[in-house]
């Protein structure tokens, strides 16, 4: 055993041999690792060429303590939920949490392409194609591979940030079984994984069942979670909806019960939201390996996972008009109607149940067959599913309208006290839901070929080629409104792609070969063209070296283009076309009559069939070391440039960008002030309207000030570049041994343009930190091993607000101890853990918005106790 502590972060292994050699697990076949996965190329037993690969084992899964793989992935500095756990949503706009290396994201799809043994993984979500990475549970995984490059050459489509590999446990002979449950202050996890295999020597088939489930946390139950942040120097940012309601009348508030002029009631509608919500989950997964000849050899791997959740929201609110008309009304003074201001907690609950389902199932049968003379052909079918529901809790704000103005107290909705309300008008109010649902279908057929052409002084020159056919489909269906008579919106939609594409490594200079400062030179060059049946073809090259002028110093670079072809969920496939209204302007142009601001406006969201592809330069230049003057020793620094164009995006700049948005000329396609009728019919193509009946009827009792564009088109670019680092340290003792890491990210530049016009904004001084890192120190004592890791977000400054100029730096730390029991006996063969997640129970940085923090999320100070056996 090994005992590491740790201040990199298990992520941040460049290479394993920094790291302790693994225990030898006697019931695992070494033949597992004589056709390992290598991820980012083509070519058997080769590691990529020419980039930095961040490698996590299975040792640093267990020592992580995550229960799910979103939770391991936040222990990588490069990706943006680095150092929290992945906020999702109750609606259907995001139920799935998005892996993003370098921050730099998409919309319905990916800009990191996730895969699972070298393979793609069907999406999941309504709006969304995003890969659920919680359908690999961390207990199958038996190592995680990141390559923060471009990798389109290889991979196609989506590979601009990098790629995230998971790679499962093979060989597993006998049964294995773990267990860990954790208590923070009001939160309990429990998860476990049972896996069973037998390894007949010409193959192998084992099976693992792991369950998931954890409780939620509203934000009453963390101080750090607030709409009220005067005590910390901000604004009081509660709502003024709350369970005992608001009057305005002339724009004199009165809150009651007092009816004080002036006064108003204020609620923290965080407080019985959710901010992490429970979650139950199960996962099969099944693998089956054979030889079924010296020259043939077949895998089948399947899996299938179902999760179900439950976001709880803030209480359902009103903010509407009551009128003398009804019997319940209240006048103040001599008023015939008041603004109430309220929500239904009182009747209704202070939470709202968001329930959610989705489940994921894949079939992957491959074989390798040989060829003769070096070379293999390799050949993959890939069959995926998915199912999303997401069930979003609402109000029928129509019938409340009505309500409001009904003449009877049989009709009538009575705001100052809601319990007085007849029970068959509050359930006519309750009796409205945001259904959404998608399934989506992936299937695809590869076929690789690779060997040796021939043999140069430095090595053999090894070729890989290969073609590809992928087809994926979405069929998704919104219904808003009352269970009998919803507004519906479907839509099916599916693209098809063919792929040829090829990589030849060039040894120029080897040991054979080796002179003074050049003792290995290693050339690599990769194409791949994809032509897509919606949105036209693309051909994106790579090319990359690694360079050793001596012993124990690499030089590295590469160079390439990758695209993401904008998701089904984006353009054919959008279920969310549709034209929303809202009761003011909250962004009058300049010199326009103020009274502007009091009339309703219109917008139109959804995708956008015209979408192109979103495309990327990218380059990095690194150098590893491992000195012969310090064994055990490692280091790696990378720096890295990424040029992202045609950034799909929303023009949002109509509700919240000034005068500047109106001064901005390639914002005019996107906006129609004063618009008519035929206009905002043509401008808006037929998109179905969403809180009224039709713009007809719109316009017939209203004169919008405008109409904006907000569908998702190709707008932005970023431009981003920095350095990746890692340094580690590893040391047999005599009563052990000792490691330590540090690694991490540093951005040296990030500028976005929304408009790609030339004019760039800079992130790093308003929004964005420079600087990510994991520092560990560990080691082992006999039996013993222990880590303590402390984990940095760095802090950023903030432009145009009064209150706050920045948010602080978020370090946590972690520890964790493992004890294995050896033959002691009922508990023989088995190992002890304990993790304890944010030792001191460090809040995240304070942000004078809407949640209260910001740079991090946490759970609390989360204690867990595990054990894992073997039989």
């Amino acid at each position: 055993m090994t005992m590491t502590i740790a201040l990199a972060g298990p992520a941040m292994a460049q290479t394993t041999t920094a790291n302790p050699p693994p225990a030898k697990d006697d019931k695992t076949d070494a033949s597992e690792v004589s056709e390992i996965v290598v991820t980012g190329t083509l070519l058997r037993g080769v590691a990529p060429v020419g980039t930095n690969v961040i490698g996590v084992g299975k040792d640093e899964v267990i020592a992580s303590g995550a229960a799910n793989t979103n939770d391991l992935l936040a222990t990588i500095p490069q990706i943006s939920n680095f150092n929290g756990f992945p906020a999702v949503s109750a609606s259907f706009g995001q139920p799935i949490a998005q892996t993003n290396l370098r921050g730099l994201g998409a919309s319905g799809g990916t800009t990191t392409l996730v895969l699972l043994n070298g393979h793609r993984v069907v999406g999941a979500g309504i709006l969304q194609t995003y890969v659920d990475p919680t359908v690999i549970p961390p207990g199958i995984i038996d190592r995680v591979e990141v390559i923060p490059d471009g990798g389109s050459s290889i991979y196609g489509s989506d590979a601009i940030g990098g790629v995230v590999n998971f790679i499962t446990r093979k060989r597993v002979t006998g049964a294995e079984v773990s267990g860990k449950y954790g208590v923070a202050d009001g939160y309990h996890t429990f998860d476990s994984n049972l896996t069973i295999g037998k390894d007949w020597g010409s193959g192998s088939l084992s099976a693992s069942y792991a369950y998931a489930w954890h409780d939620d946390i509203q934000g009453r139950e963390r101080a750090y979670v607030t709409q009220d942040n005067r005590g910390t120097g901000g604004t009081d940012r509660r709502a003024t909806t709350c369970a005992q309601a608001n009057i305005s009348v002339a724009g004199v508030s009165y809150a009651l019960p007092g009816l004080v002029a002036g006064s108003q009631n204020r609620c923290d509608t965080t407080d019985y939201a959710d901010v992490y919500p429970r979650e139950r989950r199960h996962t099969v997964f099944v693998t089956l390996d054979q030889e079924i000849s010296d020259d043939l050899t077949v895998n089948v791997t399947g899996y299938y996972s179902i999760r179900n959740t439950n976001m709880k929201t803030a209480a359902l609110s009103t903010n509407s008009t009551i009128t003398s008309a009804n019997p319940y009304f209240r006048a103040i003074g001599t008023e015939t109607s008041q603004s109430v201001l309220f929500n239904y907690a009182s009747v209704f609950g202070d939470s709202t149940d968001n329930p959610a389902k989705f489940s994921s199932e894949g079939l992957t049968p491959t074989f390798d067959l040989n060829l003769g003379h070096g070379w293999k052909l390799r050949g993959l079918a890939n069959f995926g599913h998915s199912y999303s529901e997401t069930n979003e809790a609402s109000i029928n704000s129509t019938y409340v309208d009505q309500a409001l103005r009904a003449t009877t107290t049989a009709t009538a909705l009575n705001p100052y006290d809601l319990t007085q309300t007849n029970g068959a008008v509050l359930a006519a109010i309750r009796d409205y839901t945001n259904i959404s649902k998608a399934k989506q279908d992936l299937g695809e057929g590869r076929l690789v070929a690779d060997g040796t052409l021939f043999s140069l002084p430095g090595g053999d020159v090894r070729l890989a080629v290969g073609a590809e056919y992928h087809h994926e489909s979405i069929d998704a269906a919104i219904a808003f409104g009352p269970k009998a008579t919803p507004k519906r919106n479907a839509v099916s939609s599916s693209r098809n792609v063919k792929s040829v594409f090829g990589e030849i490594l060039v040894p120029l200079v080897g040991a054979g070969n080796a002179r003074p400062f050049l003792q290995a030179l290693d050339l690599t060059g990769s194409v791949r063209y994809d032509d897509y049946n919606d949105v036209g073809s693309t051909t994106n090259p790579k090319v990359g070296f690694n360079y050793t002028p001596f012993d124990g110093v690499r030089i590295r670079g590469n160079w390439g283009t990758s695209f993401h072809a904008p998701s089904l969920a984006d353009t054919n496939g959008a279920v969310d076309a549709r034209v929303t209204s809202f009761p003011i302007a909250l962004n009058v142009r300049p010199g326009d009559p103020a009274g502007s601001a009091l009339r309703p406006i219109l917008y139109i969201s959804g995708g956008s069939p015209t979408l192109r592809p979103e495309t990327a330069d990218t380059w990095s230049l690194g150098a590893d070391f491992k000195p012969k003057f310090l064994p055990g020793v490692t280091a790696s620094v990378t720096y890295y440039n990424v040029d992202f164009s045609d950034v799909i995006s929303v023009n949002a700049g109509g509700f919240n960008g000034g005068a500047a948005f109106y001064a901005d000329a390639s914002n005019a396609p996107y906006y129609i002030l004063n618009p008519t009728l035929a206009q905002a019919q043509a401008f808006s193509r037929g998109a179905r309207a969403d809180n009224f009946d039709s713009l007809a009827a719109f316009f017939a009792t209203n004169s919008p000030y405008a109409i904006y564009d907000l569908r998702r088109y190709n707008r932005g670019r970023v431009k981003q570049d920095g350095i990746d680092f890692d340094v580690r340290a590893y040391r047999a003792t005599s009563f052990g041994s000792l490691s330590a890491s540090f690694g991490g990210t540093y951005t040296l530049n990030r500028k976005t343009s929304d408009a790609n016009n030339g004019v760039y904004v800079d992130r790093l001084k308003n929004g964005v930190g420079h600087f990510n890192y994991v520092a560990t120190l560990g080691g082992t004592y006999g039996k013993v091993t222990g880590r303590a890791t402390l984990i940095h977000s760095g802090g950023y400054p903030i432009v145009g607000e009064a209150v706050q100029s920045k948010v602080g730096a978020y370090d946590t730390v972690d520890l964790y101890a493992g004890l294995d029991l050896g033959d002691f006996g009922p508990m023989q063969g088995a190992q002890l853990t304990l993790n304890v997640d944010n030792l001191f129970d460090k809040a995240p940085p304070w942000r004078n918005a809407n949640s209260g923090y910001a740079n991090g999320s946490t759970l609390g100070r989360l204690v867990s106790v595990g054990v894992r056996t073997k039989f």
